[in-house]
């Protein structure tokens, strides 16, 4: 890209890297295919993966984040509101100006959009840098989902973000409906990028699925309220065997009354309804109990006996896995201490970048409820699950069709009543005789391997940011 140096790119996230597993597959491909030093911007908090931390040519810069005060009195407020913009807007014009070598391009993660946009503008004017904006989301509409659409703040925050966005010298998007609405009602021309699992999200082996399991046996053995159906019976003192998985000799084999599987990831915002899921795994629990012609008065502790002992029935017990971090978190974890559920336990925890993708392999099913706050981003959660050759349910919304093919590699739903009409039917007969599940599962593995973040990094955003860097865009 230049002859005499290697080229530089800076890439900034008003957020936690850890986090942005797009803004890292990007850093790798930057780094990896376009041969250029990099320089991320972004807070701190939680770990990227291994592959970013210890690459040489990728450089972590971690800003302070905003101070938190607690108990602030309401009349401070409003000012608080003022005060945080100019603060993060003053911490990024010292990172991208003083702090970081003079890039080529800087690429922004985009929302959120203020102070963010400006500060990115500004600095590749006095840098003398270009700069390319990776359309995520809007921000505008996440901001509407907490203030109203109606609100003036939502307005001059869409405005900023419209007319700084427009400077930019080029933009990326994740799907062919934002790429419709930038280009028609924003007068921006972005590249479609897809998200695409990067290569350490494959199908787990049975090997890395039990060493999994025998380092999460804690928090899978832990119930979040009272005993459960995981928790009562289980056999923790054999080292060798796990709640899905045992050890004979030097093989691994799966245990045959396992209970299924199911993850969803989810950042615990209110774009993601997750009483969703909790009222479709109370129906799926009564249900089968009415199925089995059991009432209320069947004692749990013999339904775990029967589990211990090998008992086999027709639906099996379901475990919920729910991975991620954020604001809603202890709202719905105070839910779950409150379900009392024969047949379904949930399980909240965080794993690291490098555990994560061994998960999503090793599960049956992956929820997804992200409704998105504009309609036009896709769930990377979807993506990466996907890579792991993991069938998905996911929420119905305006553009999801564009991921999830029904009845290929996925289903779609629209209540809790839809999400567990699917359970019961993808998991009856588990795990040997359910079919339906096994064709999802198939359609996946026929998917997954037609296109690579790498490949799709090479034939869009490639182009795109070595024309933006030459100024031929």
């Amino acid at each position: 890209m230049k002859g005499e140096r290697r080229g530089r790119a800076a890439l900034v996230v008003l957020g936690d890297i850890g986090r942005s597993p797009r803004m890292q597959y990007h850093a790798l491909s930057l780094t990896r295919q376009a041969c250029l030093e990099v320089d991320i911007v972004a807070y701190g908090g939680s770990d990227p993966h291994s592959a970013v931390l210890e690459h040489q040519s990728i450089h972590i810069h971690k800003m302070k984040p905003w101070p938190t005060i607690p108990h602030l009195p309401k009349i401070l407020q409003p000012l608080m509101l003022l005060f945080k913009p100019v603060f993060q807007f003053m911490m990024l014009l010292w990172f991208l100006c003083v702090k970081i070598p003079a890039p080529d391009v800087f690429i922004v993660q985009n929302p959120p959009s203020v102070p963010t946009l400006v500060a990115v503008k500004w600095a590749s004017w006095l840098r003398r840098s270009k700069f390319v904006v990776d359309w995520h989301n809007f921000g505008y509409t996440l901001l509407a989902l907490s203030l109203g659409r109606s609100s003036p703040f939502v307005a001059v925050y869409r405005w900023f973000e419209k007319h700084y966005g427009k400077m930019a010298n080029g933009s990326l998007c994740v799907t062919q409906a934002m790429q419709l609405e930038l280009a028609q009602n924003w007068g921006i021309k972005a590249t479609v990028l897809y998200d695409q699992p990067p290569e350490f999200f494959h199908p787990t082996s049975l090997e890395e699925e039990h060493k999994l399991f025998c380092r999460i046996v804690k928090n899978l053995n832990e119930p979040r309220g009272h005993q459960d159906c995981i928790s009562n019976g289980e056999a923790e003192h054999d080292p060798n065997t796990t709640l899905f998985t045992t050890q004979v000799g030097t093989g691994i084999i799966l245990n045959q009354n396992r209970p299924a599987l199911i993850v969803s990831s989810t950042s615990w915002t209110p774009d993601e309804d997750f009483n969703i899921l909790l009222e479709a795994a109370l129906m799926y629990d009564r249900r089968v109990a009415a199925i089995l012609n059991e009432d209320d008065s069947t004692p749990e502790d013999v339904l775990s006996r029967e589990y211990c002992e090998g008992k086999q029935f027709l639906y099996p017990r379901l475990l919920f896995v729910i991975t991620g971090k954020g604001p809603e978190k202890q709202k719905y974890e105070e839910k779950l201490r409150k379900l009392k559920l024969k047949r379904v336990a949930f399980r909240t925890m965080w794993l690291s970048a490098e555990d994560y993708p061994l998960l999503l392999g090793s599960a049956d099913l992956g929820v997804c409820l992200h409704t998105s706050s504009s309609g036009l981003d896709l769930p990377m959660k979807v993506v990466d699950m996907f890579g792991c050759g993991l069938p998905v349910c996911a929420v119905s919304y305006s553009c999801i069709k564009e991921l999830v093919k029904v009845e290929k590699n996925g289903l779609l739903f629209s209540s809790s009543s839809e999400l567990a009409d699917e359970l019961m039917m993808l998991f009856k007969g588990f795990p040997d005789e359910c079919d339906a599940l096994k064709l999802l599962k198939k359609g996946v593995q026929e998917t997954r391997s037609s296109v690579s973040w790498e490949t799709e990094w090479e034939a869009n955003a490639k182009p795109l940011i070595s024309k933006v860097i030459s100024g031929n865009f």
